[in-house]
């Protein structure tokens, strides 16, 4: 995953999906929609509300449609990345074979079309005990969304237990190290000691 400061970086980079991703680019911008950078990735907006954004991970790319339990879906074409996702769907691809313009054009379309229908999962304001977040590991939080995604999708407990073997480490070259081993764990929903919990 990369960090992009910009738009056009994001699109000129040495990505092996760059070409693929400039055609939805393309796509998208054919439409109503706005586009912007926010979590260091495209992302296009209606009315200011999130609608979609482009993603480029190590095996694949993908659209992300943030409302997009709404969508008929009835290419088959969508995947819920993450199992307590409610509300976002992920179009995957793996190659720029797989992208058919036509279909992707209309689930675009049809998203839009949702957003100002005002169809859209809010998230549920709870007052729970509030989970600190080093700064350490917010910063790769805000640098990599399907990490976030991952992260925001584990329960509140292995949240926790996550940010606290962060913050437990004293030197901030220890901390990193440390991020870098749970990145993967997190990727596969995994809590910090699922391993001696199963024992």
């Amino acid at each position: 995953m990369r960090k992009a400061t910009n738009i056009e970086a994001y699109f000129e980079s040495d990505d092996k999906f760059a070409e693929a991703l400039i055609i939805l680019r393309e796509i998208l911008n054919s439409t109503e929609v706005e586009e912007t950078l926010k979590w260091s990735m495209p992302t296009y907006t209606v009315n200011g509300k999130n609608i979609i954004g482009i993603g480029s991970f190590k095996n694949h790319f993908c659209l992300w449609f943030h409302q997009g339990v709404f969508l008929k879906d009835e290419q088959k074409l969508l995947v819920n990345a993450q199992e307590k996702t409610k509300s976002m769907r992920q179009m995957r691809f793996e190659s720029i074979n797989d992208i058919n313009k036509t279909a992707v054009l209309a689930y675009i379309k049809e998203a839009i079309e949702n957003q100002k229908l005002g169809k859209e999962i809010k998230p549920v304001r709870t007052t729970k005990k509030t989970i600190s977040i080093p700064k350490e590991l917010q910063e790769t939080l805000d640098s990599a969304q399907e990490f976030k995604l991952a992260f925001n999708a584990l329960t509140p407990g292995k949240q926790r237990e996550y940010c606290e073997y962060i913050t437990e480490a004293k030197r901030e070259t220890t901390k990193i190290s440390r991020i870098e081993k749970i990145i993967p764990m997190i990727l596969k929903g995994s809590g910090l000691n699922d391993k001696y919990k199963n024992c």
